[in-house]
């Protein structure tokens, strides 16, 4: 199977984290039929009275049990694995955080970094466990110099190598992406021919501690208190409205700032700045969110980087952005500038920034600061 090719040690025990969904089914079944020894695990993530939360998407209690009948139809063993105070500090806190300061986090990135590989793989190697495998839609290889090489997933539309660039490198070695060379789908064809039940389930579009609902409504659940109304201001600094509270806006939004009535024919506005400590949005048309450059905290690098000059690359600003090209060079204190080719719009504080060569990811980090000028 492709997603074997080169792996080394020989898997003696594979552990397959479950959402219940097609992709980690099809990936538990893959490695099931080539004739590894296979188990599969579900995080659960909530307290008792909380773990609806989830409903519909990853992790609730209709996912654990897909996830188990998945384990039942494939003959192998399934088990419910508690990372809830590990997830609850980890990623829904830090998404918390950064909303309140006015930046707007990814939890997919930090949970794969923390959560799902780092704890999981802990938990599973800790009774034999010898590699973790997921559903997502990526490619690792040992490279040649002993290196772990991160790649994108064969099908452009569904790739997920954005939001790894995290995973640890000693866990990231020990990984399994059976579905990464396969197009989606591709991925529903074999779990029809399987006859597994998820084979037609939809794909998760939310949040999963969101459950369904707007990201909003659990900001001033467990914000209550941290926030208050204040200005929104134009370029030239002028009163155009208020605002709710700067955790529910984030640079590029348009809709729902408060504006004051304008002209039909006037241009759209939109957030270009969240300034916390003085508690204002700044707006402006879209050439006010166009960008020539950032700069990167937490960068980490995926293949050998040089330490000094300039480096070009694709840079990708969003899970499913379009790449564009960069010029790029690390900083000291695990930082890094970039300076796109084409000014690039909302370029927002707290996203991840991944750089790539080819299909390869090589670096990424938080983008922190925006150091280029507005291109009008």
């Amino acid at each position: 199977m492709d997603g074997l090719a080169g792996i080394r040690p020989r898997p003696t025990l594979v552990a397959v984290a479950m959402s219940g969904g097609v992709d980690s089914s099809v990936a538990a079944a893959l490695l099931s039929t080539s004739g590894l020894p296979v188990v599969g695990v579900t995080m659960r993530l909530w307290a008792e009275e909380d773990f609806e939360r989830g409903e519909g998407g990853c992790c609730s209690l209709d996912a654990v049990e897909d996830a188990r009948r998945v384990c039942a139809r494939l003959g192998i063993p399934h088990y419910v694995i508690n990372l809830r105070d590990q997830f609850e500090r980890t990623v829904v806190g830090q998404f918390l955080r950064e909303y309140r300061e006015g930046r707007t986090p990814n939890p997919c990135v930090r949970c794969n970094e923390t959560v799902k590989f780092a704890d999981l793989y802990l938990r599973m190697s800790r009774v034999g466990a010898s590699h973790l495998a997921t559903g997502h839609y990526a490619q690792v290889e040992q490279g040649g110099a002993g290196g772990t090489v991160l790649r994108r997933g064969r099908d452009p539309r569904k790739d997920q190598s954005y939001t790894l660039y995290r995973t640890p490198p000693e866990v990231l070695s020990r990984c399994l992406f059976p579905i990464g060379s396969l197009e989606k789908a591709r991925v529903r064809e074999i779990a029809g021919a399987l006859g597994l039940g998820v084979w037609a389930k939809p794909d998760s579009q939310e949040l999963c501690f969101v459950g369904g609902g707007d990201h909003r409504d659990l900001l001033a659940r467990e914000l209550a208190g941290s926030f208050s109304e204040g200005p929104v201001l134009d370029r030239d600094g002028v009163l155009v409205g208020r605002h709710r509270g700067v955790p529910f806006y984030t640079v590029g939004q348009r809709h729902g700032l408060g504006l004051t009535a304008r002209r039909a024919d006037a241009e759209p506005m939109y957030v270009y700045e969240v300034d916390r400590p003085r508690n204002t949005l700044r707006v402006g048309p879209w050439s006010s969110l166009l960008r020539t450059g950032c700069s990167l905290s937490r960068v980490v690098a995926l293949a050998p980087v040089p330490s000094s000059g300039w480096n070009h690359a694709l840079a990708q600003l969003r899970a499913h952005a379009k790449p564009t090209p960069v010029s790029w060079r690390l900083m000291p204190g695990e930082r890094a500038e970039v300076r796109f080719a084409t000014p690039q719009a909302a370029v927002s504080p707290g996203q991840s920034l991944v750089l790539y060569d080819g299909d390869q990811v090589v670096a990424g980090g938080e983008i922190q600061v925006e150091s280029g000028e507005e291109c009008d």
